[in-house]
């Protein structure tokens, strides 16, 4: 597309084009989630309604289970699970990815306003990447449903600092410190707002002079959220242990890991490779060397340094947290959107690389969902799934050794165990005393089951609770990789 001409007013050269444009390829991302909408759910998701569906005061920090995510996240689930659940909140996926590519072409557009394809080029590279099964797509995750906000965030607080009207400029600075605050609520690692508005202060005195605005913003959206869970049964102390002090003992847990860690990690570098959005982003870095554009009366900040620093932040939480999921690629949407920003701030053409890159990107995400919609991502808790569903009766409970919450939901069992997932158990109950205690119980479990080889990988002492099991349980099948025990006392 060509660019506008040089002594063409401003604000007649956005055209409508490329607003056009945005929306077509947002419609397209959500209707590319809808075939994924009823399939079945996997145990991140599981998980997360089942701890918002009770969320209220309980046992444990979020009603009767724990989770070390903050409550933004819990709530999302829970609205999902109260609007009835799978499709629901696949639904609120692919809103998600929707608001992430609608609001990166509106951030085009406030960086460089003079520059029509701006929004295209921020637009499309949002879109390579959150349709891509590659990085996670179509199963719902903090880091999808986090980036409406980061990217909002970022938007506003760019837009603050390119704004000649104070008051204007104090609303948006305001309004990118709450973005960027429910984002990092959403998921404690996304504060890619926080490091935008850090390096852009450095690099800016007009974006310095935003940075109290934001502060307040960001300050006073974490105190009501927090007041909020509070009211809700959420300790604030409590929380700050399972975001933060939690996540150091389990980055201690990780780096220990004897299971299948270094599989997920070349797992994680191959689907990143495949995606092709590294090709995408050198090709912005490597063309958009020069100089920023003055664009007209509106100015933005030049937004290079900003998107070095956000993208390598990204690769550090992504690369060294130590799990190596590949949801955690959504994650550099933000700063691989930056960069497609700071390439359109100058005079660069779009060049046949930059062009032949997105296409890549697109064909590949192109291929990943066509591959997954014809094999369905492997799920091997289903087994255990179909024999409950066939054995189970209402009102039954279970317990899952370690992990696999789907395997309790949709099975329709209550869950009796405060960890739903496997991590939080191996750091908060690593000599399984709390799980012993509720094989103990009067009300103990109707169902356990245990994935040996995980107890095995863990290397968990598991002697007191199998002989719990021994003597009030009975051993009725194996289900994939479960061994199913029914309460027989």
């Amino acid at each position: 597309m060509a660019e506008a001409h040089p002594s063409t007013p401003w604000r007649r050269r956005i055209g409508t084009a490329p607003k056009t444009w945005v929306v077509v390829m947002a419609s397209a991302i959500l209707l590319c989630w809808l075939p994924f909408a009823g399939r079945p759910l996997s145990p991140d998701e599981a998980g997360y309604l089942i701890v918002g569906g009770q969320w209220g005061h309980g046992s444990s920090l979020y009603g009767d289970y724990w989770v070390d995510r903050p409550p933004a996240l819990v709530a999302i689930f829970e609205a999902a699970d109260a609007l009835g659940g799978t499709v629901p909140l696949r639904l609120l996926g692919g809103l998600a990815a929707l608001l992430t590519v609608v609001l990166s072409g509106v951030l085009g557009r406030i960086a460089a306003p003079e520059r029509r394809s701006a929004p295209l080029l921020t637009a499309g590279t949002a879109a390579v990447c959150v349709a891509t099964p590659l990085f996670g797509a179509t199963v719902v995750n903090g880091e999808l449903l986090g980036l409406p906000f980061l990217v909002a965030g970022m938007l506003a607080y760019v837009a603050a600092a390119a704004s000649r009207h104070p008051r204007r400029a104090l609303v948006l600075s305001l309004a990118a410190g709450a973005a960027g605050a429910v984002g990092a609520l959403v998921k404690q690692s996304m504060v890619d707002v926080f490091v935008v508005a850090a390096v852009l202060a450095l690099t800016s005195s007009a974006a310095r002079r935003r940075l109290p605005g934001l502060v307040v913003g960001a300050l006073a959206t974490t105190a009501v959220v927090v007041a909020v869970a509070a009211l809700r049964g959420t300790a604030p102390a409590e929380l700050w242990d399972a975001v933060v002090t939690f996540r150091l003992d389990a980055a201690r847990e990780l780096a220990g890991e004897s299971g299948n860690a270094p599989a997920r990690l070349a797992g994680l570098v191959g689907a990143l490779a495949a995606s092709g959005v590294p090709l995408v982003v050198a090709a912005f870095a490597w063309k958009g060397r020069g100089a920023p554009t003055r664009q007209g009366p509106w100015t933005a900040p030049d937004l290079r340094s900003a998107a070095y620093a956000l993208l390598t932040f990204e690769l550090l939480v992504a690369f060294l947290g130590g799990s190596y999921w590949l949801h955690y690629l959504m994650a550099l949407v933000p700063g691989a959107v930056l960069f497609a920003a700071a390439f359109a701030q100058r005079p660069a053409p779009v060049t046949r690389s930059i062009g032949i890159s997105l296409a890549l990107a697109g064909l590949s995400s192109v291929a990943a969902l066509g591959w997954v919609a014809a094999h369905p991502i492997d799920r091997p808790e289903e087994p255990a799934i179909d024999y409950l569903d066939a054995h189970a009766q209402r009102g039954d409970s279970g317990v899952v050794v370690l992990g696999a919450a789907n395997v309790v939901r949709d099975a329709g069992l209550h869950a009796t165990y405060p960890y739903l997932w496997s991590l939080p158990a191996r750091v908060r109950d690593a000599d399984l005393a709390d799980l012993e205690g509720v094989l103990r119980a009067s009300d103990r479990p109707t169902w356990v089951l245990v994935a040996r080889r995980s107890v095995a990988d863990w290397g968990l002492d598991f002697t007191e609770a199998q002989a719990l099991l021994d003597a009030d349980y009975a051993e009725v099948t194996t289900a994939g990789k479960f061994t199913i025990y029914r309460r027989t006392a």
